[in-house]
């Protein structure tokens, strides 16, 4: 039997605090990669495809490309939408995909959240993907009627849930109960799904910590063979949703400082796993990117997605993760979005924004190969992000 997980112990094995500590948020200056480090990165991808095992978990964040937040997803459903991306993911050999249902969709319309679920889940059943499903989120803007249904590309935003209000008076936590009790009873022993996340990020907000913990209890009250989890910016965050019966450690490193740091987070990450008989999971990952903290101004190359310039090192350390995201998207925090910044890697029509970024994430498979169209070009509904458009470097497509 693994030992009890301690902060201590977490901190002596895992991420310190001053490396990991904030793993999920913290960037520092260094130099975007240049074209022979590129370069040097898809060649380690092919390097690894051939002489490493695949590895286990191979996922993507999912949210539709012009869904702002998760109300809008499923409140917008549109199946075609969802098998054409899910077959995005399909080429690239992923196994796995984490996104979130909307409490406020499920307070509007409970029938049609599920159905819309049920075709989600068979969906990506039918493509061999596992869904890492969450259920609330402590990230983004208050669930406001405006926030909920805002479709502005510069004042859209993502929306926590539930409520501030739900979360601070307890006689209004029988409806978020009732949403958990409903889920649970019938996708808890669903293996269409790889695992359910009963909230991505609660350390947060104050506001919203002792409401997670009364839920975790809910969850675990409900469990069946489908392992818990709980969405976290770094490992030693995991200390208590482990004593709360929670079963899979992430951690989120979105933007890193260099690739040496990233390398020795995976390898913290990998000593965790051994030695608490864990599975460990980078749930968020995207690029080397410069600049004093994660809110630090962007420009260039660093507002561009980069998963080529950190594909190989998660390879070589065979953890599960998940990138962000799947679909081109604007940058979820406004702060970004009004300095140009996108994240992702499929168009709509199919094109990738970088082919060494398509090849490097399919490498985990055991397969770098992968051709298609490359157009670093934003879609003509975000073009207001740029003042123009940056050069493309592959044809478009007819």
């Amino acid at each position: 039997m693994a030992p009890r997980m301690t902060r201590r112990h977490f901190l002596r094995v895992g991420a310190t605090s001053s490396s990991v500590g904030l793993a999920g948020c913290n960037t520092l200056s260094t130099s975007p990669a240049d074209g022979s480090k590129r370069t040097q990165a898809v060649d380690r991808s092919r390097e690894l495809a051939s002489n490493r095992e695949p590895v286990d978990v191979r996922g993507a964040i999912y949210i539709p490309t012009r869904a702002f937040n998760r109300f809008q997803m499923w409140r917008e459903y549109d199946p075609e939408v969802i098998e054409r991306d899910l077959g995005y993911a399909a080429d690239l050999n992923l196994n796995a995909i984490r996104t979130w249902l909307s409490y406020e969709f499920w307070l509007e319309d409970s029938t049609a959240h599920e159905e819309r679920l049920e075709h989600f889940l068979e969906t990506a059943d039918s493509y061999g993907i596992q869904v890492l499903l969450g259920l609330f989120d402590s990230i983004g803007e208050e669930p406001t009627f405006e926030n909920l249904h805002g479709s502005d590309l510069f004042t859209a935003v993502q929306t926590f849930s539930p409520s501030t209000r739900t979360m601070l008076d307890k006689q209004l936590w029988d409806a978020p109960r009732n949403f958990i009790r409903w889920f649970m009873r019938r996708y808890r022993n669903d293996e269409r799904l790889l695992a359910i996340e009963l909230s991505n990020e609660p350390g947060w907000k104050r506001s919203s910590r002792k409401f997670v913990e009364a839920m975790a209890k809910v969850l675990t009250l409900y469990r069946g063979s489908r392992p818990l989890t709980m969405g976290s910016t770094s490992l030693s965050n995991n200390t208590k949703y482990l004593d709360w019966g929670l079963d899979i450690l992430q951690f989120h490193y979105n933007f890193v400082q260099t690739p040496a740091l990233f390398r020795r987070v995976l390898e913290q990450a990998a000593l965790t796993k051994a030695r608490q008989g864990k599975q460990v999971w980078l749930s968020e990952w995207q690029r080397v990117r410069p600049g004093e903290g994660f809110f630090a101004d962007v420009t260039g190359d660093a507002r561009y997605p980069d998963y080529s310039s950190l594909a190989p090192l998660i390879h070589e350390a065979n953890i599960g993760n998940f990138f962000w995201s799947l679909m081109l998207r604007p940058a979820s925090e406004l702060h970004f979005r009004k300095q140009g910044v996108v994240n992702g890697l499929f168009h709509e029509d199919g094109a990738v924004w970088s082919l060494d970024d398509a090849r490097s994430l399919k490498a985990m498979s055991g397969d770098p190969d992968y051709e298609g169209t490359e157009r670093k070009e934003y879609p003509d509904w975000m073009a207001e992000m740029e003042g123009s458009k940056i050069p493309r470097t592959g044809p478009r497509p007819r």
